[in-house]
C-alpha cells in the first residue's frame, strides 16, 4: 500500500516537472506559463501571444475555447510561435511585472525583447489569427473537426425526443448571433464529455431555420442563446441560467441527470460509488470482522437488484469476498487496474468500467492505512 503511494506521488511529481517547463495542461495546446519558466518560454526567442487571465474573470472564460482552438491551429508551428497564458490571479508577481490591471489582458512578445506590444484587436478567432500572421508570417492550420455529438433538433425530432426517456439539454441559436458562435466550442465539448450516456442528449435548434422556427416559437425563446432542461419523460423545460463554460454545464447536467461525468468525458471519484455500501465499507475499515460486515453488504447489495447500480453492487460484494481470502487484494487490484488505465487504448466502455471500480477500490483502502505508516509515506 505504502509503494502505491509512493508511486502516485512520484508520479504527480512528474506532472509538476513538466508543468515547470511548460508543457500544456490536460489535451490544451496552451502553454501555461508560471515565473519559473516564462523567461525561457516567452522571451525564449520565438515570438508568443500570451494571456494573463483570472479564474474568476467571466470575460476570461468566454474567451478560453477561443484561445484554444487558437492554439491548437497553431500547434504544427510551435517553433515558429508560442501560444500561453498566466493566471494572474496565482503568479501576481507576472502581472505587475507586465503592468496588468484587467483580465484578460494578452500581450505579445516579438522574441527578442522583454517589452511586449499589447493586443487590442477583437478576442474571436478571426482577429487573433490575422493578429499572429500578421506578427510571425505564419499561416494557422485549422485543426480537422471532429465528428459532432450535437444532435440538431428540428419541429418533428424536437416533439420526438422531449419528454421520452432521455434528459436532454438544449440551446437554442441563431446563425448571426455573436454569443452563440462563442458557446458552440463548448457546446460540442459538452456533447463530446456525454457521448457514452446513452439517456442524456446534448442538442441544439437552430431557432431561424424554416424546420425549426415552429419550435422556437413555441418555447417562446426570444434571445440568443435560450438554454433549455428537459428532464426525461417531461415536456416541461427547466430554464438554464449558470455559467457557459464546460465545466459549468457538465456539473449541471451531472445534477440533472444523476451522471458523473468531467470535462474531457472522463468518469469523477464518485461514479460507481453506492452511499449505502460506502457506510458498510466505513465499519469495516474502522475494525468491524470482515464476516459481519460482507454479510450485511450482500444483504444492501440485492435491495438494488432491480436498480441501474446493482452492477457496482455486486463489484463491493466481490470486493468483500476477496479481502476474505487476501488482506491485500483492494490495494493490489487498484495498483492492476491504474496499470491498465494508464496503458491507454480501452474502449469507452471498458475505460468507464474500471475507472468506476477503482473509485470503489478506493473506498476500502483510503482508512486503512494508519497515521504512523501515513506520516512514514510523507517523510521517507
Amino acid at each position: 500500500m505504502v509503494q502505491l503511494l509512493k508511486s502516485l506521488a512520484l508520479a504527480a511529481s512528474f506532472a509538476t516537472a513538466s508543468y515547470a517547463f511548460g508543457t500544456s495542461a490536460g489535451n490544451s495546446a496552451v502553454i501555461d506559463l508560471i515565473p519559473d519558466n516564462f523567461d525561457k518560454i516567452a522571451l525564449g526567442g520565438k515570438p508568443a501571444l500570451v494571456e494573463f487571465f483570472a479564474p474568476w474573470c467571466g470575460h476570461c472564460k468566454t474567451l478560453a475555447p477561443v484561445y484554444e482552438e487558437l492554439a491548437q491551429n497553431f500547434a504544427f508551428a510551435k517553433d515558429q510561435v508560442v501560444i500561453a497564458k498566466v493566471d494572474a490571479d496565482s503568479e501576481k508577481s507576472l502581472g505587475k511585472r507586465f503592468g496588468v490591471q484587467g483580465f484578460p489582458t494578452i500581450k505579445f512578445f516579438d522574441g527578442k525583447s522583454d517589452k511586449p506590444e499589447d493586443y487590442n484587436g477583437g478576442r474571436d478567432l478571426e482577429s487573433l489569427t490575422e493578429f499572429i500572421t500578421k506578427k510571425t508570417g505564419v499561416k494557422a492550420k485549422k485543426a480537422k473537426a471532429a465528428p459532432s455529438e450535437v444532435e440538431m433538433l428540428t419541429d418533428s425530432s424536437f416533439k420526438s425526443t422531449i419528454g421520452g426517456d432521455k434528459d436532454v439539454l438544449v440551446a437554442f441559436t441563431a446563425p448571426w448571433c455573436g454569443h452563440c458562435k462563442t458557446l458552440a466550442p463548448v457546446w460540442e465539448k459538452a456533447a463530446a464529455d456525454f457521448v457514452n450516456e446513452p439517456n442524456v442528449v446534448i442538442a441544439k435548434v437552430d431557432a431561424e431555420a424554416e424546420n425549426a422556427k415552429a419550435t422556437a416559437k413555441d418555447q417562446g425563446v426570444s434571445s440568443y442563446p435560450t438554454i433549455k432542461f428537459f428532464p426525461k419523460g417531461s415536456k416541461e423545460p427547466v430554464e438554464y441560467n449558470g455559467g457557459r463554460t464546460e465545466q459549468d454545464i457538465v456539473s449541471f447536467m451531472n445534477e440533472k441527470a444523476g451522471t458523473h461525468r468531467t470535462p474531457g468525458g472522463g468518469l469523477d471519484a464518485t461514479a460507481g460509488t453506492i452511499e449505502a455500501l460506502d457506510s458498510i465499507v466505513s465499519k469495516f475499515t474502522g475494525g468491524s470482522s470482515i464476516a459481519e460486515v460482507a454479510a450485511e453488504a450482500t444483504k444492501a447489495a440485492q435491495g438494488l437488484k432491480e436498480g441501474a447500480q446493482y452492477k457496482y453492487a455486486e463489484y463491493y460484494v466481490r470486493v468483500f469476498d476477496k479481502l476474505s481470502k487476501s488482506e491485500g487484494y483492494a490495494a493490489k487490484e487498484l495498483a492492476r487496474l491504474d496499470g491498465i488505465i494508464k496503458k491507454g487504448g480501452l474502449a469507452p466502455a471498458k475505460l468507464d468500467e474500471f475507472t468506476s471500480k477503482t473509485n470503489i477500490l478506493r473506498r476500502f483502502i483510503a482508512e486503512k492505512l494508519g497515521k504512523s505508516e501515513l506520516k512514514a509515506w510523507v517523510h521517507d
